[in-house]
């Protein structure tokens, strides 16, 4: 019987024919595209200059175009408010009998005393809250990049000298009244009154977003101005003419 001839098989392939076999398989299959790589977020939020805040260009010169969405509407708004607010307590006062009892003296000798340096203390406090805006804002010369606690104490300052004023308010309301015997009593009846009214719009727009940039430094400083008015035509006045109490 004759020899039948040896079976056939494919030759394997070789490792080169495997390796184009796979990158040509690779080659052919649809690729996913890749998510997009986001940047990282930045571990601090980027510094911005006062003057931009301010409202005025990188030279300090007073912008002439208001940041977009920002108008003085809202700020007239607030300051009608505040100035409903002054009105309000100069026709409590002037309206109100004067019942000419005392209040609470807080350890001093009289409430007239207690109005005396309470008063003091608050304009103290406004002058040091002054001075702590104008480091925030950039315009404290040589004073440099304020660190992070002088907003903390920007914020206690302004708070403890406003409720120091409240004592010697009520007093003068309840218990004195709105009078003009001459022009010092006058005046400072006007300016206890503009006082709380400018304290009014410039809480109501304090954290607002949509007034000129320039709308709370000019209500600060005009509050800083009406409380050294006010200190003026009282406390000093009662240090220098009716004694300097220990």
């Amino acid at each position: 019987m004759p020899d039948s001839p040896a079976p056939e098989f494919p030759t394997p392939p070789t490792a080169r024919a495997f390796t184009t076999m796979r990158h040509t398989a690779a080659a052919d299959a649809p690729t996913a595209p890749l998510p997009p790589v986001s940047e990282p977020a930045p571990a601090f939020p980027p510094y911005v200059p006062p003057a931009s805040v301010a409202g005025t260009d990188d030279t300090g010169e007073a912008g002439e175009v208001a940041p977009e969405g920002r108008s003085v509407r809202p700020l007239l708004v607030a300051a009608a408010i505040g100035g409903a607010v002054s009105l309000a307590l100069g026709t409590y006062g002037r309206v109100h009998p004067p019942t000419g009892d005392t209040v609470e003296s807080f350890g001093f000798d009289d409430v007239f005393v207690m109005k005396a340096w309470f008063g003091t203390a608050a304009a103290v406090l406004a002058l040091l809250q002054l001075t702590s805006a104008l480091w925030m804002w950039g315009r404290l010369p040589l004073a440099g990049k304020p660190p992070a606690w002088v907003a903390a104490a920007h914020r206690w300052t302004g708070t403890v000298a406003f409720l120091l004023t409240l004592p010697a308010a009520y007093h003068c309301l309840w218990s004195l009244g709105f009078k003009d015997t001459d022009a010092r009593v006058l005046a400072h009846s006007i300016l206890g009154c503009a006082f709380y009214g400018a304290f009014t719009t410039k809480m109501l727009v304090l954290r607002s977003d949509r007034v000129p940039g320039w709308s709370v430094p000019l209500l600060g400083g005009a509050l800083v101005a009406l409380l050294a008015a006010i200190w003026l035509t009282s406390s000093l006045w009662f240090f220098t003419n009716v004694g300097f109490p220990a």
